[in-house]
């Protein structure tokens, strides 16, 4: 039996597996699915909990003794296998497959991993616990569907986002959900009416001018020269990492040249959209920056850009700042003729 992790808790409500294999990407549902499995796990009667970690150092004994204790002398029992991130070896494969024999009904399993791979879908250990369980997938959600995630998280909290506010707050927590809940419940503190809007959103996650990266290309794509370089200025003093930057505008500027190639195969715009996924309130940076930089721009922009990535892994020296602060003039004023001096 396969249950997505937003599906669990409906789960758990009508019936207790005897294993689960809490597996997936993403910290934040790998976290909320254990602890959802121990509350209902309690509730059964399931009082006492033995966590081990699958690595060299394991005394298996000490798992089989848990198996091996019966309820009438003892509480039942939750026992929970991490699978560290090297994976599962063959001994503790041969381990866990003789573990799934010796189960019982007064010991709850959960085993957590952060990947699934179909090799090990197909491994004798992971046939036969889940034989007897279920598998709870805890994958970061496909960006299509973040911001229905966004919707289903402000729901519970009873807060009530409007369409912007919704795609404001999924591009802003892609790829960390753990920053996203945590942005949630300091929405609701600040609320109490739990209504969202796009200004409500960027005013409470922009306060003390904390900026982040997104917001830093947002400037560059819209060709804001003075707040990209506010906001470069800001990260900076944050001690925000530099790699971090040129990793994030790097993207967007491979992304603008094969759109920019796109148009010029006379593709509409808007089907280029479409292909490339992005979000309707995006697509106004997009034009605009598309409309500004021509493809040798474009190139270029990429060059000085992989000559910063040189200069950043290698000099170590805040000069980087320096030609960050050049580059995002280039970004946005092309017709300037911005050019980082040689290094």
């Amino acid at each position: 039996m396969r249950i997505f992790a937003d599906k669990l808790e409906q789960q758990l409500s009508r019936q207790l597996h005897n294993v689960y294999l809490v597996m997936g990407n993403e910290p934040l549902l790998l976290q909320e699915s254990r602890d959802l499995i121990n509350q209902a796990a309690k509730q059964k009667g399931f009082l006492e909990r033995h966590r081990f970690c699958l690595d060299k150092q394991l005394n298996w004994e000490q798992i089989y003794d848990c198996c091996q204790a019966l309820s009438l002398f003892s509480n039942q029992q939750i026992i929970e296998l991490e699978i560290p991130e090297t994976g599962v070896s063959t001994a503790s494969a041969k381990e866990l497959a003789n573990l799934a024999t010796q189960l019982n009904p007064d010991i709850l399993l959960i085993i957590i991993a952060n990947k699934l791979t179909r090799a090990q879908e197909n491994t004798k250990w992971f046939k036969a616990m889940h034989a007897q369980g279920a598998l709870v997938s805890c994958n970061s959600p496909e960006l299509r569907y973040l911001p229905q995630f966004v919707q289903q998280r402000c729901r519970k909290l009873k807060l009530s986002p409007d369409a912007e506010a919704i795609q404001m707050l999924s591009q802003w927590h892609e790829g960390n959900l753990l920053a996203l809940a945590q942005s949630l419940e300091k929405l609701a503190l600040i609320y109490p009416d739990g209504k969202l809007t796009l200004l409500r959103v960027e005013a409470a996650l922009s306060r003390h001018n904390h900026f982040t990266p997104f917001q830093w290309t947002d400037a560059l794509l819209t060709g804001q020269a003075k707040r990209a370089q506010r906001i470069l200025r800001q990260l900076e003093a944050e001690g925000q990492e530099a790699i971090i930057l040129l990793r994030t505008v790097q993207r967007e500027l491979f992304l603008l040249h094969e759109m920019q190639q796109a148009l010029a195969a006379r593709q509409s715009i808007g089907h280029i959209f479409d292909q490339h996924r992005i979000w309707q309130n995006k697509r106004p940076f997009y034009t605009a920056a598309l409309q500004r930089l021509n493809s040798s721009q474009l190139r270029q922009l990429i060059q000085q850009l992989t000559t910063l990535e040189l200069t950043v892994k290698t000099t170590f020296s805040q000069d980087s700042w320096l030609q960050l602060a050049l580059f995002s003039l280039a970004f946005c004023l092309p017709e300037n003729n911005v050019s980082m001096p040689n290094l």
